[in-house]
């Protein structure tokens, strides 16, 4: 709709002219149960909202924004205006301003189904009624009228009429008088971070207590809520505690008390995100509430989670970014913090290793597209702003974060967040606000350091280069520095070098030096005269951003003795690394593999080994030549069951591995075995058949013909969840069958009936490796899909299907080729969609190169 994709230009426009003194809106509920005379039409509910600004050029025009069905009635300054000629759609044209304002604008808002806006939730369990907001970047315009912009912050009052027997929370402290929920005022805070939750969701409450310096007491109430049906799986106790050791390590380091009063942490369905950091009632997918045995990983998952939103709090609520080029000033701090609070404050003292394995990984992807940008990107306008919740934003971000942390100094650089907060609090800031304070304290150049980190693109890689003496001493090494052809800038790396040698059966690093890599060689001259290493790990212990490569003789110490490396950081560095190598089609899949096979066993760090079976998945689907793959499949389907029967019964090791087995599962006895093992006749000892685990044995048997509908019929009937219903259509979706695909590409790409939940299940079902021949004939339908699709869906909805429905099984240059016909044909396209076809041609193209590359290998 025209006016929905708000630019950045105008945003400046309106921020100059307009400044927002606050907001009251009052919110009617009621109308999420029971029923309505016409089921066609959307589900509405009456929003009225007061906004007090000024202006500082009387007579000028502006506009505030609302998407809305319909609106009632406007008045500005007393004035009554015709909704039919001031509101589009998307915007309300606001003529004639004075120097102090007052709009009013009463209108009819809909309840969503694609979890932006205020989505409603119908539980098929017992058929409650929940509502949750999502607003990131800009969907609150999607329940009251504002001026949806960071920059233009304001206190917010909310005031909410609810169905009988509900409680509401927003981001104040609220009470019940006389039917209506009445919120406090908030501080001054940004659109895009105010919430409200609504329904019986069951609630838990705790509290925090500390003393401050000055010696007054700071109370947080804390609060924890869930839909009813998933409170006999709620472990709040764990959900505070994380709570409480966060809120200690923030405030020890932070010295600015949490400034949002309570803290509430809302668990809720179909959820598009991880979660929200809306100051005082933090919103998370209810997926993190586990309704079976899981690893310590996803407890660990959770816990960053928790701990990433909470430093949002002071990076992103306190003090906000300007406009969405600066987004890192948020999300890239908050991914560091999260780690950072988690290994100093929790029991997972790991989380480092989990941020060089997993979230790094999502950093290198996406540094080596073709849409890659800075850190601080060029955000144009709202679609823009939506892509670029990315692993750059988040992940590089964050590690160069970690490099800034070792080149400028802990103490430093916690002093130049501690300046931040204080001389910015309820403001809004730029990249330069933050460099100031941190060359104060640091009294390093920072102009220079972010004109290489945060200012350009793409990644480097760094590969040592080793001279030994005739006695087997180094002479000289040096770390050699490259960057793609693209993305040429070279940049100043802080770096671990560490040498390993091979005893007794353990690989340990024996010396480590740290050095400042400038250019594309710098010697490292602390190691000259060390004894001959077996390996060297360039960037040992993680502080720089970089794609590490191998010298020839640490890469054959790798082949032979991985399982060795007695530190699991250092490994997981070097499985990231051989990872690396893979996708960029020099080393071939079938010996990633073979790696996997042979050392995955013997991984300790159960998120790692997680990873490895999910890159080994990914080798094999895509990078391994296609003639190769059933051979593959079956030297994986050996291997994991052989380490499922291996592993301690009862362990996390052994649920992973069984999980894996699901995963590639494909002969008949293999499915033989997952199906004894649903019904009980077959077992392993010390594996738990919970509900969650039956989904994931049902997809495998589903997807090769061994599940039918009245197996998943009578599945769902013993797990009649919503929980249930999302594993049932996924697994729907997943059956061979020619009329099954096309029923669910018509229910996603065709229809607008599924809730999000719903079309992300689907999506899943839908592209199965094993059923390439059957999902060939939705290439072609695709392409002629994608631009209607996005045009007349949502943008999470239109990212979904855009995503997920790509080819990218049909993994053949005549694909390559009709994605770049169709990129050719629609350059006029949105940016976004072009953005997103881009980014799976190269994954594609990405593809093909390293099938060639393990063809190659086959001689």
């Amino acid at each position: 709709m025209p006016g929905e994709n708000l630019s950045r230009d105008e945003a400046q426009e309106r921020a100059a002219l307009l400044s927002v003194d606050g907001y009251d809106v009052s919110l009617d509920l009621r109308s999420a149960t029971g029923d309505r005379d016409d089921e066609r039409a959307p589900r509405t509910f009456r929003s009225v909202t007061t906004i007090r600004f000024r202006c500082v050029e009387p007579g000028a025009t502006s506009f505030a924004d609302l998407i809305a069905p319909s609106v009632t009635a406007v008045s500005l300054n007393g004035r009554d205006l015709d909704p039919g000629e001031v509101f589009d759609g998307a915007r309300i044209l606001l003529e004639d301003l004075a120097a102090e304002n007052e709009l009013v604008v009463d209108a009819q808002c809909a309840y969503s189904r694609t979890g932006e806006g205020m989505h409603r939730f119908v539980d098929p369990e017992d058929g409650e009624v929940y509502l949750y907001t999502q607003y990131e970047p800009a969907d609150s315009r999607r329940v009251f009228a504002n001026f949806e912009q960071p920059d233009l912050k304001a206190p917010f009052r909310f005031e909410v009429r609810a169905p009988e027997g509900w409680v509401v929370w927003s981001n104040g402290v609220g009470e019940l008088t006389d039917g209506v929920w009445k919120f406090a005022e908030t501080k001054p805070i940004s659109t895009y971070i105010t919430a409200v939750v609504a329904g019986p969701y069951h609630y838990v409450t705790d509290s925090y207590e500390r003393v401050l310096e000055d010696g007054t007491r700071l109370e947080i109430p804390l609060g924890a809520m869930c839909r009813k049906g998933l409170a006999p799986y709620f472990d709040a106790d764990d959900v505070f505690l994380v709570t409480k050791q966060g809120l200690d390590f923030f405030h020890d380091h932070f010295d600015y008390p949490y400034p949002f009063g309570k803290y509430d942490q809302a668990f809720v369905p179909e959820y598009n995100l991880g979660a929200m950091e809306n100051p005082g009632l933090v919103t998370f997918r209810e997926e993190y509430i586990f309704r079976g045995r899981v690893t310590q990983a996803s407890y660990e998952r959770r816990a960053n989670v928790i701990l990433h939103e909470m430093a949002h709090m002071w990076f992103g609520d306190l003090v906000t970014m300007v406009w969405w080029d600066d987004l890192w000033l948020k999300e890239s701090f908050a991914d560091f913090m999260g780690t950072f609070s988690m290994a100093e404050a929790t029991r997972f003292t790991n989380g480092w290793v989990t941020f060089a394995n997993n979230r790094k990984a999502w950093a290198y992807r996406a540094d080596q597209l073709p849409s890659t940008h800075p850190v601080t990107a060029d955000i144009r306008d709202l679609e823009d702003a939506k892509l670029n919740f990315d692993g750059i934003t988040y992940a590089k971000g964050a590690s160069v974060l970690k490099q800034l942390v070792a080149y400028a100094g802990r103490e430093a650089f916690l002093e130049g967040a501690r300046r931040y907060f204080k001389r910015n609090a309820y403001g809004n800031t730029r990249l330069g606000d933050l460099l100031s304070v941190l060359e104060e304290t640091s009294g390093r150049d920072m102009t220079t350091w972010s004109r290489a980190w945060l200012e350009t693109a793409g990644v480097n890689s760094l590969t040592p280069q080793v001279i030994l003496s005739a006695d087997g001493r180094i002479t000289e090494l040096s770390v050699l520095q490259e960057a793609a052809e693209s993305h040429p800038e070279l940049r100043p790396h802080r770096v671990a070098v560490g040498l390993y040698r091979s005893e007794a059966g353990a690989l340990t690093r024996y010396a480590r030096a740290e050095v400042d890599v400038f250019g594309p060689r710098t010697v490292v001259g602390e190691l000259a005269g060390s004894a001959a290493p077996d390996l060297v790990l360039v960037n040992d212990d993680d502080l720089t951003y970089c794609k590490i490569r191998f010298d020839e003789t640490s890469l054959e110490t790798l082949r032979s003795h991985l399982g060795d490396i007695t530190d699991p950081l250092a490994r997981a560095l070097c499985w990231s690394a051989l990872w690396n190598l893979t996708r960029d089609a020099l080393m071939p899949a079938r010996d990633f593999i073979d790696l996997v096979l042979r050392f995955a066993g013997r991984e300790s760090d159960i998120g790692v080994l997680q990873m490895l079976h999910a890159w080994a998945n990914a080798a094999l689907t895509f990078y391994a030549a296609p003639e190769w793959r059933e051979t593959g499949a079956r030297l994986l389907a050996d291997g994991a069951l052989k380490e499922l029967r291996l592993a301690e019964p009862g362990s996390q090791h052994q649920l992973t591995w069984a999980r894996f087995f699901a995963a590639v599962a494909s002969s008949e006895a293999d499915l033989q075995l997952l199906q004894g093992l649903l019904e009980g006749t077959a077992k392993i000892d010390g594996l738990e058949m919970d509900q969650e685990l039956r989904w994931t044995l049902l997809e495998p048997l589903a997807a090769h013909g061994a599940a039918d509908e009245s197996v998943l019929a009578a599945e769902l009937a013993r797990d009649d969840t919503a929980s249930g219903k999302r594993h049932q259509v996924r697994c729907l979706a997943a059956r061979p069958s020619a009329a099954v695909k096309a029923q669910a590409w018509a229910t996603v790409v065709e229809s607008d009936a599924l809730s999000n939940a719903l079309v992300e299940a689907t999506i899943a079902g839908f592209t199965q490796p094993s059923q390439r021949e059957l999902l060939a004939p939705y290439a072609a339908k695709y392409f002629a899909a994608i631009e209607r699709v996005w045009a007349e869906r949502s943008i999470q909805i239109g990212m979904d299907v855009v995503k997920g429905l790509f080819p990218s099984l049909q993994d053949s240059p005549e694909t390559l080729d009709a994605t770049d016909a169709w990129l050719a044909a629609h350059e006029s396209a949105a940016p976004a969609l072009r953005r997103l076809v881009l980014e799976a041609r190269d994954d594609l193209a990405r593809t093909l190169r390293g099938q060639a590359c393990d063809r190659a290998a086959a001689g």
